[in-house]
C-alpha cells in the first residue's frame, strides 16, 4: 500500500467453462475457489441460474458476518472464496476469517479464526481441502491449511514459504501455487507442500518490479504484471532452474498495480495504472509474437487510473475505472489499434474510483465503488452508450474494493464496518 498511487486513489474518492480448480459444482451447489473464480480470472459464473437481470433489483441483506476482534480492524482487497458452504477471507490485522455461507439470524460470528500476525491484502486460495494465504511485510509468508483441521480447532500451517505477499492472490493450478511478491518476483510452490514447515519455491520469476496482482495461469503460461511497466510470460512448468526469465514480456505505458491479467480464447487482458490519457486497458495475444518483447494486439481508452481486474464474459471485457466508471469493451477489439469503450456504466450519487474487480454472472455485471456502495449493471448493456446501475446497496464501508462473488442465489461481498470491524455481507432474494 505504499505506492504513491494511493495519494491518488484517496483522491478520487472526493470527485467459464468451470473447473475442478474453479467454480466446480460441489455437493452444495457451485464454488468460487480462488480470486476471480478460476486460475484464468475470467471473473465469470456461468452457472448462476437464481439470480439474473429480471429479478437483482429484488436483491437485499439477509445477514451480516462479524469479525470484530480486539481492536480495530478493516478489510482490504481480500475478496470472499466461497466452498463447500463455507466462506473465507482476510484482514489488515492478519486474521484469516471463516463463515458458513447461511445464518439462521441477522447477524453471525466465524465459525474459526486464526491470527496470521500480519496484514491480508489477497484472496484465499481454496483447492483440494488446503486454503493458501499470504501476509505483507518483509517477513511475510505463504501459509497452507488444512480447513478440515481449522474447524476442529487445530488450525496450524501444513506449511510456509517466504515471500512478502501483498495484493497478489494466490492461484492454484495443476500442483501448483503461483504468488506475486511485493518486493518483486512470481513465485511458484508445490502445492503439496515440501514434507517440511517451510518450503522452497519450484522455481522463482524474474520480474523487474514488484507484483502486486494476482498470477493468471493458462494454456501453459502464468502472467503477471510488474510495476516496471511490463506483463510477463513465463513457462507455467518453470524453467529447469532456480530462477527463470520470462518466455515474452509487453510493455505498457504505466505501471501495472492491482490490475490482475485475465485470460480468455487465446487472449490476455490487463491495465496499467496513470492519469488519462495515459492509462489504457491492454489485450496481447497470450502465445506470445515468437519475440522477446511483444506489442499488444489492441488497447482500450478512456480509461483514468486502472487499477480493477478485467472480467471477461458475453464476448465482452469489464473493468472498473478510477473516474467511477464501468468501462465495457468488446473482448475481440474493435479492428483497430485503439477502442473506445462499446459502453459504460455509471451510477447517479456520488463519484469515487472503481477498483473492486468486477463479476458477472447470469447477464449480471457486479462491483464495488469507493463511495460505500456495490453495484450491480446489465452484463448485455441497455442500448445506448451510458447505463445505470440495475441494484445498489449503500455499505458502512467507504472502500468497497473487494470483489462481489454471485454463487448459488447469493451475493457475498467483505468489507468494513465504519473502519473498524470486518464484515461478510450477503444479499438474497426475498424467500417466497
Amino acid at each position: 500500500m505504499a505506492h504513491s498511487r494511493w495519494i491518488v486513489v484517496f483522491a478520487a474518492l472526493a470527485v467459464l467453462s468451470p473447473t475442478p480448480s474453479s467454480a466446480a459444482p460441489a455437493a452444495g451447489g457451485v464454488d468460487w475457489r480462488q480470486f476471480h473464480g478460476h486460475p484464468g480470472h475470467r471473473g465469470f459464473n456461468p452457472l448462476e441460474q437464481q439470480v439474473g437481470a429480471g429479478n437483482v433489483s429484488s436483491l437485499g441483506l439477509t445477514w451480516i458476518g462479524n469479525g470484530a476482534t480486539v481492536g480495530d480492524d478493516l478489510v482490504f482487497k481480500s475478496s470472499p472464496t466461497v466452498v463447500n458452504g463455507f466462506v473465507y477471507f482476510g484482514t489488515d490485522r492478519g486474521q484469516l476469517l471463516a463463515f458458513r455461507d447461511s445464518c439462521a439470524s441477522s447477524e453471525c460470528d466465524p465459525v474459526w479464526r486464526v491470527d496470521l500476525g500480519e496484514a491480508i491484502y489477497n484472496t484465499p486460495a481454496l483447492v483440494g481441502g488446503i486454503l493458501y494465504v499470504g501476509t505483507a511485510s518483509p517477513l511475510g509468508k505463504l501459509y497452507a491449511f488444512d480447513v478440515k483441521a481449522c474447524r476442529r480447532g487445530s488450525c496450524t500451517p501444513l506449511w510456509t514459504g517466504n515471500v512478502g505477499v501483498g495484493e497478489s492472490s494466490p492461484t492454484v493450478a495443476n500442483g501448483v501455487v503461483y504468488v506475486g511478491s511485493q518486493f518483486g518476483g512470481l513465485y511458484a510452490f508445490s502445492a503439496a507442500g515440501c514434507l517440511r514447515a517451510t518450503c522452497d519455491p519450484l522455481w522463482v520469476g524474474q520480474t523487474g518490479g514488484d507484483v502486486n496482482n494476482s498470477p493468471a495461469v493458462s494454456g501453459g503460461s502464468v502472467y503477471v504484471g510488474g510495476s516496471d511497466k511490463k506483463l510477463y510470460a513465463f513457462d507455467a512448468t518453470g524453467c529447469g532452474h532456480a530462477t527463470c526469465a520470462p518466455t515474452w514480456v509487453g510493455p505498457v505505458s504505466a505501471p501495472i498495480y492491482s490490475s490482475s491479467p485475465a485470460v480468455s480464447r487465446g487472449v490476455v487482458y490487463v491495465a496499467s495504472f496513470d492519469a488519462s490519457p495515459n492509462s489504457f486497458l491492454y489485450a496481447f495475444d497470450a502465445a506470445g509474437c515468437g519475440d522477446a518483447v511483444c506489442d499488444p494486439i489492441w488497447k482500450g481508452t478512456g480509461g483514468h487510473y486502472l487499477d480493477s481486474s478485467p472480467a471477461v464474459a458475453y464476448g465482452s471485457l469489464y473493468i472498473g475505472s478510477g473516474d467511477g466508471t464501468l468501462l465495457v469493451y468488446p473482448a475481440k477489439g474493435c479492428g483497430h489499434a485503439n477502442c473506445a469503450p462499446s459502453w459504460i456504466g455509471q451510477a447517479a450519487g456520488p463519484v469515487a474510483t472503481m477498483e473492486s474487480a468486477p463479476m458477472v454472472a447470469n447477464g449480471v455485471v457486479y462491483v464495488g465503488e469507493n463511495n460505500n456502495r456495490v453495484y450491480a449493471f446489465p452484463a448485455h448493456g441497455c442500448g445506448r452508450s451510458v447505463c445505470d446501475q440495475m441494484w445498489e446497496f449503500i455499505t458502512q464501508d467507504p472502500l468497497v474494493n473487494s470483489s462481489p462473488v454471485m454463487v448459488n442465489g447469493t451475493l457475498f461481498l467483505t468489507g468494513t464496518n465504519f473502519g473498524s470491524v470486518p464484515e461478510l455481507y450477503v444479499f438474497e432474494l426475498p424467500a417466497r
